[in-house]
């Protein structure tokens, strides 16, 4: 793939680390609850997972009724608001807009997939919107990742077809929802964490298109 037409990215983790405040809200719930939950766990089995997913993770082998899960669901919600709505865009990964900016001058479209139902939020906050082409997040698909809908859908919005698109990720999940979804996977993150991307970058500073191609 000499050049794509179109780059579809993850949010959290990726272009700003709101990855910790989804951290610490699960961390509170389950402090609340008295579940142990530590960044190890919430590395491997929580990162780039929807929230229904996770909740289940952190609660395994506790009992609870379906509406003791959805008020989970909503307080930790909850706590995860209380983080962002002081966020700014100061919190865009360093180098981030210059490289949105260079991607469109390039005439590649540029979309969002996220697991996040707060991604519109984020973004706003962020002042990112008006950067993105199509924006995907998990109010769109039933199936979350390592499910490849979402960047399925990504990729509809911005009428791409999956082979010509370059998925970034910084979670395994989505690494395999990349792959599964026909795309070139590049992950972000220590290697180790991943499995089957085509390329691996150790973070998004000041990267440029260029960072992103895959052979």
């Amino acid at each position: 793939m000499s050049q794509p037409q179109a780059i579809i990215f993850d949010l959290d983790g990726v272009l700003t680390d709101t990855s910790e405040y989804h951290y610490q809200a699960w961390k509170h719930l389950a402090d609340d609850e008295g579940i142990p939950l530590t960044h190890e766990e919430n590395d491997e089995h929580l990162r780039g997972v929807g929230r229904r997913e996770s909740l289940m993770y952190i609660i395994r082998g506790h009992q609870y009724s379906e509406d003791q899960i959805q008020e989970m669901m909503e307080r930790k919600n909850r706590y995860y608001h209380a983080f962002i709505e002081h966020m700014t865009p100061k919190e865009v990964v360093t180098g981030g807009v210059a490289l949105l900016e260079e991607i469109k001058s390039a005439g590649i479209k540029v979309a969002i997939a996220s697991a996040s139902k707060n991604s519109h939020l984020v973004l706003d906050r962020l002042q990112l919107t008006s950067y993105f082409d199509g924006i995907a997040d998990g109010n769109c698909v039933v199936n979350g990742k390592p499910a490849p809908d979402i960047f399925v859908y990504a990729a509809g919005l911005v009428n791409v077809f999956t082979p010509n698109c370059i998925g970034v990720e910084d979670a395994d999940a989505g690494i395999q929802a990349i792959k599964a979804a026909g795309m070139k996977a590049v992950a972000i993150g220590p290697a180790s964490r991943f499995h089957g991307p085509d390329k691996v970058l150790p973070n998004m500073e000041n990267k440029h298109l260029k960072d992103l191609l895959v052979e």
